[in-house]
């Protein structure tokens, strides 16, 4: 019988080095997993609920060869505040229920956060729909 005997010699030191850094690759590995499954987790949940993106959105419209501008607030729940930016005097001179219009309007829409369902007065039918247009584009900037 011809049988070679083979002795292996595994010094106590070399084992406890290999176990170490197997423990502590497998940790490794463990860790990033959690941190990449908890990331994506976090990603899902915070994704944003909020109807609007928070800031001054501005719609523009051309009245007699001037131009007006409407600048509507919202925060990210709420519409805050509409209102002209920069009205020229002569375009509030030539059209004098935009700005009692538009106050009316700003009321209304702050109050119920809608566009849907508002009032107003007869004399300012048109002067009204001319502005709900304007504070509709704005507010479709706004929205997510």
């Amino acid at each position: 019988m011809s049988a070679k005997t083979r002795i292996w010699v595994f010094h106590m030191k070399e084992l406890i080095y290999t176990g170490v850094f197997v423990s502590l690759g497998i940790l490794f590995l463990m860790l990033m997993i959690f941190m990449f499954a908890s990331d994506r987790k976090q990603e899902a949940a915070s994704e944003p609920d909020s109807k609007y993106t928070a800031g001054i959105y501005t719609a523009s419209m051309t009245l007699g060869g001037n131009p007006v501008e409407i600048a509507v607030t919202v925060d990210k729940d709420a519409i805050s505040s509409i209102r002209f930016r920069q009205l020229d005097e002569t375009v509030s001179a030539m059209y004098p229920l935009m700005e009692p219009a538009l106050e009316a309007l700003s009321e209304q829409i702050c109050e119920t956060q809608s566009l849907e369902n508002l009032t107003y007065s007869e004399e300012s039918q048109y002067t009204s729909l001319i502005l709900m247009s304007a504070i509709r584009t704005a507010l479709d900037k706004a929205e997510n």
